[in-house]
């Protein structure tokens, strides 16, 4: 019998997301899974609860949809940037991010849309968009390629607050290999920066993505998320050799050997 993949989602922490990934997710072009939204925006949430506070970013933020999930996320007077060149597929993209986050109530008091690349951004650009804070949380969904995504980490890691989060989307898809790549190169060269944990792919489309933290706060946050999300915990976690971290899956099923 297929699973229901839909109902098999974790509680988000936010009335406000709740009913946008209920009705409206899927209605804003994207690839980000519904899983995956519903568990970054308990990161969030999570935050808030540790005392980790100020404005989050997305690289990458396309049409809106993870975007829009993350920006209900968000606590009283902070702000969601949402950086893209907004060229592709084509230069009304743009014009589509900004009346999805309409439609889906993220006005503007809530937002900045940063038209541009992020590799060409210097940290003192991007911290100047956020008033001078700090990002307490980073979505990186960027160009698909080594370099690319080895200087948005290199941006994300420059611009993050003390708590903060990096969540990179797409990691270990089959159409983009290399990029763990990257990702190693950048642990060995970071060793205060550990995977959090990981989110299981929810289709090919729907990909998994790694949530990376600081080093000092992985035992706290490793905590709460053994309780947070105890039903979707896969039992065998992920080796990043010698870090271990946890897998969140909606399929928890371990192989069965005969």
């Amino acid at each position: 019998m297929k699973q229901d993949m839909k109902a098999n989602i974790p509680s988000p922490g936010h009335p406000e997301v709740e009913a946008y990934l209920a009705d409206g997710y899927e209605r804003v072009v994207g690839m980000s899974s519904r899983f995956a939204a519903a568990i970054c925006a308990r990161l969030l949430r999570l935050q808030t609860e540790e005392g980790v506070a100020g404005p989050i970013a997305e690289i990458g933020a396309f049409e809106g949809r993870f975007f829009i999930a993350l920006a209900h996320a968000l606590e009283p007077g902070e702000i969601g940037l949402a950086l893209d060149i907004f060229a592709w597929p084509d230069p009304g993209v743009e014009q589509r991010f900004e009346a999805n986050c309409a439609r889906h109530g993220i006005g503007p008091e809530r937002r900045r849309t940063i038209k541009g690349d992020a590799g060409m951004m210097a940290p003192s650009d991007l911290l100047a968009h956020a008033g001078g804070e700090r990002l307490r949380f980073i979505h990186i969904d960027g160009e698909h390629s080594r370099s690319a995504l080895s200087k948005d980490l290199a941006l994300a890691t420059a611009c993050l607050s003390e708590g903060g989060l990096i969540v990179l989307d797409d990691m270990l898809h089959p159409g983009y290999p290399t990029l763990m790549v990257a990702v190693q190169a950048y642990l060995e060269a970071n060793p205060d920066i550990v995977p959090l944990c990981v989110i299981d792919r929810e289709t090919i489309v729907g990909a998994t993505k790694f949530v990376l933290c600081q080093r000092a706060w992985f035992e706290r946050y490793e905590a709460r998320l053994l309780e947070i999300f105890k039903d979707w915990i896969w039992p065998l976690g992920a080796d990043f050799e010698p870090h271990w971290c946890l897998v969140l899956s909606q399929d928890t099923r371990l192989a069965e050997i005969v």
